[in-house]
């Protein structure tokens, strides 16, 4: 039995990044062997075990075959005679395949740390293009290591292009693919997983409705860099530098869809395409099945962003009906959010990157004037029921008036 650091592990040792996460592979062990040492078996479709001590995977050496579609469609072999090198070519970047025994002693058939060391991201077979699932991860990865020089190989990106045109993306499943779209969109540069999968034709057949903004003019008065899905990666990008949450990210990703649907012959206007896109953010919430404060989040966005924009302006009526609709008194953090998602729409346009953004303050004290109104005294004047939410709305109104006029005295 020989245990080897393989994957994650091993490459960001090499590359000088912390060590999160490690994946071990024993070779030349049996199943039986495993337990008899006291090692847990937790894997459902291939031998994984849990330590006895730190709980961490071990997985014995196993070889694949595609066995039908998708990510799911293969066959696993494990026995004692399967070689490291035999377990290490069946992944997908040459960096991700990579072994080191507990001397680091560097196992590397494959050429990982001659890529590293030219910041490329190459499959390690033509088994790349058995597996979906591989576009999303050279996409996320092209995200990860954006900022240290990374770009994908031509000839790893054609294999994805092939893998887009196939029809084998239509096969992963939801989960999975949520699980690789949220991760690389919590990476530092996910404008760059974006652009990644355009190039290589994913992003058309994944979310088609992001697909189509790139190429659809905006009136250049507000929007110097004009494309709008050239606008939707700034946003996202300023979601990135400013540490925002997936939700926030999720929803600058989806706020513009709508002006996918407007006709040519309006552009570059887009009018109502507030109320258009919602139904183009509820295909895409749930083809990803994304958790539901996710959902909520870009639904709301994408319907109020125009309003957060307009906060300075709006009549104290539609204001109280904007804090209504994100019910900021029971729940504030949601409104927070939309509000800094409001701040990267902002942001996101070509030359007003640093402009600052006033309504974000205007909004916060909104929500404030409206939440101090106090209910005991309207109960102990008598109001209940119906008539006591009337009476709430009214005085959160004399609220909001009173802190209109106060800010633009």
């Amino acid at each position: 039995m020989r245990i080897y650091k393989v994957g994650g592990a091993v490459r960001d040792r090499l590359l000088g990044k912390p060590v999160t996460d490690i994946d071990w592979v024993v070779v030349g062990a049996t199943t039986e062997e495993m337990l008899a040492q006291g090692y847990r078996p937790v894997g459902a479709d291939f031998p994984v075990f849990l330590h006895p001590k730190s709980g961490e995977e071990y997985a014995l050496a196993r070889t694949e075959r595609k066995s039908g579609r998708g990510y799911g469609g293969f066959t696993f072999h494990a026995s004692p005679e399967v070689t490291l090198e035999e377990d290490l070519i069946r992944r997908d970047l040459t960096i991700n395949a990579m072994a080191e025994d507990d001397q680091q002693n560097l196992t590397d058939p494959y050429h990982g740390q001659r890529d590293l060391e030219a910041r490329v991201l190459r499959h390690v077979s033509p088994a790349f293009a058995e597996d979906p699932l591989r576009v999303l991860r050279a996409a996320r990865f092209a995200a990860r290591y954006a900022g240290l020089g990374f770009t994908v190989a031509p000839e790893t990106l054609e294999l994805m292009r092939q893998l887009s045109e196939s029809g084998e993306l239509k096969a992963l499943t939801a989960e999975r693919s949520w699980k690789e779209i949220s991760r690389a969109l919590m990476e530092d540069q996910p404008r760059v997983f974006i652009e990644v999968l355009r190039e290589c034709g994913a992003l058309k057949v994944l979310m088609p409705e992001v697909d189509a903004l790139f190429g659809v003019p905006q009136p250049a008065a507000h929007h110097p860099e004009i494309d709008t899905g050239v606008h939707t990666l700034s946003v996202l990008e300023q979601a990135a530098q400013h540490k925002q949450p997936l939700t926030v990210r999720w929803a600058c990703l989806l706020h513009d869809l709508g002006k996918g649907l407007t006709p040519e012959e309006e552009w570059p206007r887009h009018i109502a395409h507030e109320h258009t896109g919602l139904k183009l953010i509820k295909a895409v919430n749930e083809r990803f099945k994304a958790p539901k404060d996710c959902q909520e989040l870009a639904l709301l966005v994408g319907q109020y962003h125009t309003h957060g924009h307009r906060a300075l302006e709006l009549k104290p009526s539609t204001l109280l009906d904007l804090l209504q609709s994100f019910d900021v008194y029971r729940r504030p953090q949601r409104f927070e959010e939309f509000i800094a998602a409001c701040e990267m729409d902002a942001r996101g346009r070509k030359g007003l990157e640093q402009r600052s953004y006033p309504q974000a303050d205007y909004l916060r004290g909104a929500a404030t004037a409206a939440r101090n109104v106090a209910v005991q005294p309207l109960l102990e004047k008598g109001f209940k029921g119906p008539e006591l939410g009337e009476a709430i709305k009214r005085e959160r109104l004399k609220a909001l008036k009173a802190y209109k006029e106060a800010a633009s005295a």
